[in-house]
């Protein structure tokens, strides 16, 4: 009995932190901006990071961004098995009064695909070219916020996305030294 309390506590303190960031879609401005940051999130703002880091770093650092690539991947399959297995509606789906301010890349909610992607690049990235978090870690933090301010995810989608990209990036800081990779 104490577990299923506990269940319903949590699910409600998610909809509760959902219901909140998505009253912010309600200004015009707000929504926007978040829209943008959204967008940008797809794939656009982490693909210069990658050129960026290579161009500093030189020639050298491509079989890195290979590796990040290649983390990109396995973080990509992890959540869309978890999407496939959980079937987890997004807010906007369940709660009328959540409003979707963009659309959607896929059907379900568990766990957050940008946000992964957003911790997975920023951590390594960061550790490579630590000088490009002053950018990348307000940007991981406004990609994680758009989710919610959209409708699009719960606060739990935003922060297991999170756990597994802090996850997938520690497995590939940590795989260099015997990849023969200078991180």
């Amino acid at each position: 009995m104490k577990l299923k309390n506990a269940k319903i506590r949590i699910l409600d303190l998610d909809l509760k932190g959902c219901l909140y960031l998505n009253h912010f879609s309600h200004s015009e401005r707000v929504a926007y901006f978040f829209k943008v940051v959204s967008r940008l999130g797809d794939g656009l703002f982490w693909y210069v990071m990658l050129a960026t880091v290579w161009l500093w770093q030189g020639l050298l650092y491509g079989l890195q961004i290979i590796y990040l690539l290649l983390g990109g991947s396995v973080g990509t399959g992890i959540y869309k098995l978890l999407k496939s297995k959980t079937v987890r509606p997004r807010p906007y789906q369940v709660h009328q009064v959540i409003r979707l301010g963009e659309r959607p890349l896929d059907h379900f909610s568990f766990p957050s695909g940008h946000t992964l992607h957003a911790v997975m690049i920023t951590t390594v990235l960061g550790y490579i070219q630590p000088l490009l978090l002053v950018l990348m870690l307000p940007f991981t933090i406004l990609v994680a916020l758009s989710r919610m301010v959209l409708g699009l995810h719960y606060p739990s989608d935003v922060a297991v996305g999170a756990l597994i990209g802090g996850l997938v990036a520690s497995c590939i800081i940590s795989a260099a030294p015997y990849l023969e990779i200078a991180l």
